[in-house]
């Protein structure tokens, strides 16, 4: 087997992230979509498997984890991406494990955390894996940023925020598929911002810096007339003593998508932002400043990360090519049956029950007017 067989639930007419995990998996080179459910609507299922060019296109989910199942293994798929709003996460990825699958998830892994505890569950029991798609972590020079952190003593502090202006007007919301599940709890779960962004920022924090968040207290905050949050800010408290501030908001008025991070450890200061992704900026007190950039011919960057490079230095690489990492790393695990030496390549059930506890935290501090909340008894 060369390749990965997937097929994709969700991601159809009027849908963004499928095609983004479509793209990325075949940049990663070792996957190939051969069945889908694209819609829960069954005329546009249909036309989306035409127009995207997949022979087998089902009707409902349902329908395809069965007729897959029962397919000679030579022709079945191995993996099924979901790109459905979060309610059906949990829901998919339970039952697609169950008929022999293993998952690629979008993130937030589901709409709540006891939810994700279901996912996890089922993983345990069927013995199949799951990867998530957080996004950003599959830039070069974040993980060299990992890299660096983990050599610099002990975390200070972590700034974080992810900032969008795309849902600061009421009228956003008017015939907006994407913007309408977002902010509909019933398909959404408890966060709107938190979860859409803000577990992007708090996954990039966890990640960076090697440490999970123990506590936090935050803020929330939003429109008039809107059930969920569409901005939020919150304090953290890492384990090893580090603090740290988060702000995620979609209501910020000239930001398209501004995330952006700072980490000061007892040696170095670092600073990444996705909209310059090919620079990672690094401050000692008693040296000049260091900019380092991407590319495959930059030989300070750690081997590893070079290897997942795609063009030398000056050729920018972005966020399709990030989110191929993520793909290609789960793919060969799918291929071999082994999981690579170190950080497997994607978010882990761990990584993203993680995210789910900051989601259920946040709400819970912020009723609570700013309550510190402890997410290690969660």
């Amino acid at each position: 087997m060369s390749k990965v067989r997937y097929g994709m639930v969700g991601g159809g007419e009027g849908a963004f992230i499928g095609a983004v995990h479509r793209t990325a998996a075949a940049i990663a080179g070792n996957w190939d979509l051969v069945a889908g459910a694209f819609s829960s609507t069954p005329d546009k299922a249909r036309r989306s498997a035409a127009e995207i060019g997949v022979a087998r296109g089902y009707d409902s989910w349902q329908d395809m984890l069965a007729k897959e199942a029962s397919l000679p293994a030579d022709r079945r798929i191995h993996v099924v991406s979901i790109v459905t709003p979060n309610f059906l996460h949990a829901p998919v990825a339970i039952a697609a494990m169950e008929a022999g699958f293993d998952v690629v998830c979008d993130k937030p892994v589901a709409d709540t955390l006891e939810a994700a505890r279901a996912i996890a569950d089922a993983a345990t029991r069927t013995g199949r894996r799951i990867a998530i798609t957080h996004t950003y972590t599959g830039y070069p020079l974040v993980k060299q940023a990992r890299d660096l952190v983990a050599g610099a003593g002990a975390v200070r502090r972590v700034m974080v925020k992810y900032t969008q202006d795309w849902l600061s007007r009421a009228a956003d919301l008017e015939n907006n598929k994407q913007a309408a599940w977002r902010v509909d709890p019933n398909r959404s779960g408890e966060g709107g911002a938190i979860g859409d962004i803000g577990t992007h920022a708090f996954n990039l924090v966890e990640f960076i810096t090697g440490r999970r968040v123990k506590s936090l207290c935050a803020e929330l905050g939003s429109l008039p007339g809107r059930s969920l949050d569409d901005d939020a800010s919150a304090l953290l408290r890492l384990e090893g003593g580090g603090r740290g501030m988060l702000a995620c908001s979609q209501v910020c008025v000239g930001d398209a998508n501004d995330l952006a991070i700072s980490v000061y450890c007892d040696e170095l200061g670092l600073h990444w932002r996705q909209e310059e992704p090919n620079s990672l900026r690094v401050g000692r007190r008693d040296r000049p400043e260091e900019i380092w950039h991407a590319g495959s011919n930059r030989a300070y960057l750690a081997p590893a990360i070079r290897a997942i490079q795609r063009t030398p230095g000056g050729h920018p690489e972005g966020y399709m090519e990030a989110f191929a990492n993520i793909y290609h790393a789960f793919g060969q695990e799918v291929l071999t049956g082994k999981r690579a030496a170190g950080a497997p390549g994607y978010a882990t059930l761990e990584d993203a029950i993680a995210c789910m506890k900051f989601i259920h935290a946040a709400k819970k501090s912020s009723d609570a007017d700013a309550a510190w909340i402890d997410l290690t008894t969660l």
